[in-house]
Formats: C-alpha cells, sequence, structure tokens
C-alpha cells in the first residue's frame, strides 16, 4: 500500500509512527505547507524504520504527486488563534476550508481513500468530496467519540469497556447524538447518565490539550482503523463521517467488507432523532459558508 500523508503536524507525527508499526505500508509520501516540517518528519520516520526494523520507505513529495497513492490522509491546519469556548471544532471553518479546496484542486478526480482528519471535520470531507470529484472520502471523529463514550459509561459503571455496546453519531463537536436508548453493557440494556457524559465528552479533548499540547494519539488511531477498514486490510465495523441522503456527511457507524462500505445507522429514539437532524442542519449551514472559498 502507498499513503499520502499531508500535514506534518501532531496527528499526521502520530499517523506516520503508526504506519511505521502497523507494517501494511510501503511507501509513505509526506508533504506539508513547510518544506522544512515536512522534511523534518520524513527524517525522524526514516530513523524509526531503521530502528523497529521496518521496510517502509519515507519521500517527502506535493500532494498533486500523490495521485497514485491508495489514500491520502488529510490533516493540515491553517494558522488561526481559536479563542472558541463552544462550538471550539467549528472555529477554524474558513481558514480550513481555504486549506482544503486548495488541496482539493491539487487531487482533482483522486481515486483512492481520502480520510479527512482537518475539523470540522464532517464539513471538511463533504468540501473535499465535491471540490475534488473524490468518490471514497471518509472523516475521523466518531470513532474517537465513540471510544471516549464506552471508556466514559464503563467507568461510571464499573465495568470494562469491551462489555460496552453503543455508538456517538453526527457531528464531531457540540452537536454529537449520543445513542443511549441503543447502549447496551453485558448485552443489556443500561440507563446511560447522558449529561455526565456529554460533559466528559467536552472536556475530555481540552484535558489532554492542556496537559499535551494537541490531541493526536486518538485521533492517529482513528485514522488507522478508517484506512484499514477502507483499504480493506479489515472487515468489520467502525464509525466515520460518510455521506448521508442529505449530501450532508455525518458520523455513523459504518461496516466493511473487503472495503465495501454498508452504512448501518442505529436505531434511534425521538430524542435521538431530533439531534440528528438539528447536526444535520447545523453542519448544512456550514457547508453553505464554505460555497464561496
Amino acid at each position: 500500500m502507498r499513503i499520502g500523508l499531508i500535514g506534518a503536524g501532531a496527528v499526521g507525527q502520530s499517523v506516520g509512527a503508526l504506519l511505521v508499526a502497523g507494517g501494511w505500508c510501503r511507501e509513505l509520501f509526506v508533504a506539508s505547507g513547510s518544506q522544512a516540517s515536512a522534511h523534518g518528519l520524513a527524517a525522524d520516520l526514516e530513523d524509526l524504520t531503521q530502528v523497529t526494523g521496518s521496510a517502509m520507505r519515507v519521500t517527502v513529495t506535493t500532494p498533486k504527486a500523490m495521485g497514485a497513492c491508495d489514500a491520502v490522509v488529510l490533516s493540515p491546519r491553517a494558522h488561526f488563534t481559536n479563542t472558541a469556548v463552544r462550538d471550539v471544532r467549528m472555529a477554524g471553518l474558513i481558514a480550513n476550508t481555504a486549506l482544503i479546496v486548495h488541496l482539493a484542486r491539487q487531487l482533482t478526480g483522486y481515486t483512492g481513500v481520502a480520510v479527512m482528519v482537518t475539523n470540522p471535520v464532517d464539513v471538511l470531507a463533504r468540501v473535499f468530496a465535491e471540490r475534488s470529484g473524490c468518490a471514497r472520502v471518509v472523516g475521523i471523529g466518531a470513532a474517537t467519540d465513540t471510544a471516549r463514550y464506552r471508556l466514559t459509561l464503563a467507568r461510571h459503571l464499573g465495568v470494562p469497556a469491551a462489555a460496552v455496546r453503543g455508538h456517538v453519531i453526527g457531528e464531531h463537536g457540540d452537536a454529537a447524538v449520543i445513542c443511549a436508548s441503543t447502549t447496551t453493557v453485558h448485552g443489556e440494556p443500561v440507563t446511560v447518565p447522558v449529561q455526565r457524559v456529554r460533559d466528559e465528552l467536552a472536556a475530555r479533548p481540552r484535558r489532554i490539550s492542556d496537559g499535551i499540547g494537541r490531541t493526536r494519539l486518538g485521533p492517529a488511531g482513528a485514522v488507522l482503523d478508517a484506512l484499514t477498514h477502507s483499504l480493506g486490510l479489515a472487515d468489520g465495523v467502525t464509525e466515520v463521517s460518510v455521506r448521508q441522503e442529505t449530501g450532508v456527511w455525518l458520523g455513523m457507524p459504518v461496516h466493511y467488507t473487503d472495503g465495501i462500505p454498508t452504512l448501518c445507522p442505529p436505531p434511534l429514539d425521538d430524542s435521538e432523532s431530533a439531534q440528528l437532524d438539528a447536526a444535520t442542519e447545523k453542519l448544512h449551514t456550514a457547508y453553505r459558508l464554505t460555497e464561496e472559498i
């Protein structure tokens, strides 16, 4: 497999390291807005390949030269100061849209898998898909939210996280939908303290960023999960942001078989359905703000 990595920041660095460790990526192509950061990351990853005995080859290139890659990971971030206290991930909408539109022009007609990392991820996955014409675009975020949900609920109930089955869908942001009505523990229905969980989902990324500067490892793991499923390296269900019938990209459970996706949305109660409708409208409204960029 040949993977293109656009963006050499915290998540890009972590994705590169996971690809070295994974052993299935033959070539990794690195691009960044800064040549210094691209060459720096490539050199660091080369060191890692030597230390670990990996056969992966790392090359610095341009996004335009990644057209033959099996997948590209899009994790650039524009320079802006985020002062938002609500809708934090939406704050970079305009600045990051300009970056993604530029990349979409360079990758027009791309036929591989594109994994969007840059926030607001659901909107920017749609922007990239519609501007590039790429038919296989997924965004990450719902998998991280779902993992945090299961971990939080498991700790609240004093059970192993593996015993919890449940999803967080919709927006990767303040309009995320906690699917409490279908959540089970050891296969049995459970009462979910929804507000407590929602508070933790909001606080956890802030806690990580305050401690180490930026979330990186969880999102990088979600990228690897999206890659292995969408490239047919693993079968099963994962949560990714994908196109809905409305044209909006939303986080949903998707079952992959040999890389072929089948959407499998969980049943929702009336309140959850209303929340999902609100998330859909919110993301569509945000997308309209990008149309003139």
